[in-house]
């Protein structure tokens, strides 16, 4: 072998010894990396292998503690899991006895329970479906079910599962109410009837003693003493307080949520009409702090709220100059009205007291009792609230809060 020869010999070795050690070190730190890797992988795992268990846990304690029942089936119906509450509601328990959802509906349901499963499969879901069941016990059950499909990773349906929810005393408290709320309307709209006849009735011998009293007054002029002309006019002073009281029952009977109709009402121009209809005396101001905003209802409803409010603050004022300011607030839903005076004011035992028919705090002959229970009634039936704030001597502020649109 020649000088050349062994000299490119010892060249290639060396190279070879160069790539090979190259080679090596490469090696090594991609084995280092793939170590770090490994020891990484094996790290994840384990944090996954305990967020499954974690989860796991989660759900089975979901499973067995949720307080509706839940069970778990295949998609012809199958039961395969049922929790603690699935099985106190239906008697069965699956490891002695399988049982299909199918089999234990009413017969009278078996088509719509077929079809709801149809539903739940190109739907995904099926949500407040009804039905009745029938227990181990041959009990009949009304449940409500809400029900999902269970999709494997390929995306494709393998099972079902749904709460179901015993609601069977929930339906039967509902069908009574349903019946009392009819008797109740029934009974109201007779109690109305009565009031009506009632008020005929009264007002009918009223008229005429009236009438009685004026024809003995002319077939007697000028043969009564002053004390018996005066004891005429208290009997006329008393039939019309009688005739109001009356008004004021019916009135009161008629107030219902049923007759609030749905009309906007400009509150401005009501409050002028009872600007207008109202006796206002000189010692006495009435204002409207600002424009008073528009209120889906029955105008003489309102007007009426309105009116007997206005009405009794300029009854009980006892100011040389009298005060009556009416405004109101805004609160989303709702209006907050205020009506404001400085008159005689009403203690605080009697702030709940004088919205109840019948009560007067005091001997006035204008007073039936029954004006305040009218506006309380008439309120409520716009779902608002009505109080008081007041001290003696100083005045009352009526406050009360009427729903925008009913």
């Amino acid at each position: 072998m020649t000088k050349l020869s062994v000299e490119i010999l010892e060249r290639a070795l060396k190279r070879e010894r160069a790539a090979r050690k190259q080679a090596e070190r490469i090696l090594e730190q991609k084995a280092r990396e793939l170590y770090t890797l490994t020891q990484e992988l094996q790290f994840s795992n384990k944090e996954l292998e305990h967020m499954v268990w974690e989860k796991t846990s989660e759900l089975k304690g979901v499973f067995e503690n949720i307080i509706d029942a839940f069970v778990v089936m295949d998609l012809s119906g199958k039961v395969l899991k049922m929790n603690d509450a699935a099985i106190d509601l239906l008697g069965y328990t699956i490891a002695n006895e399988p049982i299909n959802l199918i089999d234990i509906v009413h017969p009278d349901e078996k088509q719509g329970i077929i079809d709801a499963f149809k539903l739940l499969y190109v739907n995904g879901s099926v949500a407040n479906y009804q039905v009745k069941v029938i227990t181990k016990e041959g009990k009949t059950r009304l449940v409500d079910i809400n029900a999902s499909i269970i999709y494997d990773e390929k995306d494709k349906p393998v099972a079902a599962q749904g709460i179901v929810r015993d609601i069977t005393e929930f339906k039967c408290l509902e069908n009574q109410k349903e019946i009392l709320l009819k008797k109740l309307e029934k009974s109201n709209d007779e109690l109305q009837e009565y009031a009506h006849v009632v008020s005929h009735d009264l007002k009918s011998p009223l008229r005429s003693i009236y009438a009685l009293v004026d024809w003995i007054k002319e077939d007697n002029e000028g043969q009564f003493n002053e004390e018996t002309l005066h004891n005429f006019s208290l009997i006329d002073i008393t039939l019309e307080k009688m005739e109001q009281l009356i008004s004021d029952v019916l009135d009161y009977s008629s107030v219902t949520s049923e007759n609030v109709s749905a009309a906007e009402v400009d509150l401005n121009i009501v409050f002028k009409d009872i600007y207008q209809i109202l006796y206002l005396p000189d010692h006495i101001k009435l204002s409207c702090i600002k424009n008073l905003p528009s209120i889906k209802g029955n105008r003489s409803r309102l007007q009426q709220l309105f009116q007997n409010l206005i009405s009794n603050a300029i009854r009980y004022c006892d100011k040389e100059e009298g005060l009556i300011d009416l405004d109101y607030k805004d609160q989303g839903e709702f209006y907050q009205f205020s009506i404001q005076d400085n008159g005689i004011g009403i203690a605080p035992e009697h702030h709940e007291k004088i919205f109840k028919i019948f009560q007067s705090l005091h001997q006035n002959k204008e007073s039936t009792g029954v004006g305040l229970s009218i506006v309380k009634k008439i309120v409520e039936s716009y779902q608002g609230e009505i109080w008081l704030e007041s001290a003696l001597g100083e005045g009352t502020t009526f406050y009360f809060t009427l729903k925008k649109e009913l």
